[in-house]
């Protein structure tokens, strides 16, 4: 998707903000230009998914595209049993990622060591979830609703939750709703974005980088503080606004634009970390 856009925007400099499953649809934020180097703030921001399990059999990625790893069976969940297996995965816990994913072991991705038919042991971490609820049960297939945070790995929940039922599943569907502030209804697809190339509209598919980032405290500069910034200055923060204590703030002028994030040195002032 990012050499895709690349190609669309003309430009090399395009990142993202998390990647997706091979299997899965949605949000796919991507960041362009100066505002590549606000990726590092995205690392673990909260994502919303809406998943199918199919419970019956489990495969070696835990998702309908990898090999099954027995015969699969007819089943019939109930929606109570599941219910009780689905509260273990609410609130904070240590997940097992699917030995086919982006963790990198000894410097190389899993997924790449997996294909090459070498075994990896991965470490469980720890993530959050927020909400999980069951939105349909019929037969084998679970529609489930999740908002967890970053690092959560929906095919692992759907494959202990058929270890936990004693069936074995996988996740069949997979579509995620949104990735930290920006949501479904904000998302382009690649023919959309190519079609506001060719008008030369595509700003307007962008938000702008000011708007990034809406949980963190702005801090409004002048020019002269602006330039000041620039050049790797120190700035103040009013300790009336905003939340004191922040770790980071924005650096923002009148007119929204983000002209650096600012890292705490002493109590309200920042060094700026991040320039644009």
């Amino acid at each position: 998707m990012v050499g895709k856009f690349r190609r669309i925007a003309k430009t090399k400099k395009v990142g993202h903000l998390g990647t997706l499953d091979p299997i899965a649809t949605g949000v796919l934020p991507l960041v362009v230009g100066r505002a590549t180097r606000l990726a590092q703030f995205y690392t673990r921001s909260d994502k919303i998914y809406e998943g199918t399990v199919r419970f019956g059999w489990a495969t070696v990625t835990y998702d309908r595209e990898g090999e099954p790893t027995g015969p699969a069976r007819e089943v019939t969940i109930d929606a109570g049993e599941l219910e009780a297996a689905l509260e273990r995965f609410r609130g904070e816990f240590l997940q097992t990622p699917p030995p086919v994913s982006a963790k990198k072991v000894g410097g190389r991705r899993a997924y790449e060591l997996a294909r090459a038919a070498v075994e990896v042991a991965l470490e469980p971490v720890r993530v959050e979830v927020y909400e999980l609820t069951l939105v349909e049960l019929s037969g084998p297939l679970a529609r489930l609703r999740v908002h967890c945070s970053g690092g959560t790995y929906m095919r692992s929940i759907a494959h202990d939750l058929g270890q936990a039922l004693g069936c074995g599943a996988h996740l069949d569907h997979l579509r995620r709703t949104a990735s930290g502030e920006f949501t479904i209804a904000q998302a382009r697809t690649l023919e959309q974005l190519a079609a506001l190339a060719e008008e030369e509209r595509l700003i307007d598919a962008l938000v702008p980088a000011g708007s990034m980032l809406p949980g963190m405290p702005s801090v409004f500069v002048d020019e002269l503080t602006a330039g000041q910034i620039r050049n790797g200055r120190n700035f103040p923060a009013s300790p009336f606004r905003g939340q004191p204590g922040a770790r980071h703030v924005k650096a923002v002028t009148g007119k929204g634009e983000l002209v650096a994030i600012g890292q705490a040195v002493l109590p309200n002032l920042y060094h700026p970390v991040v320039v644009l």
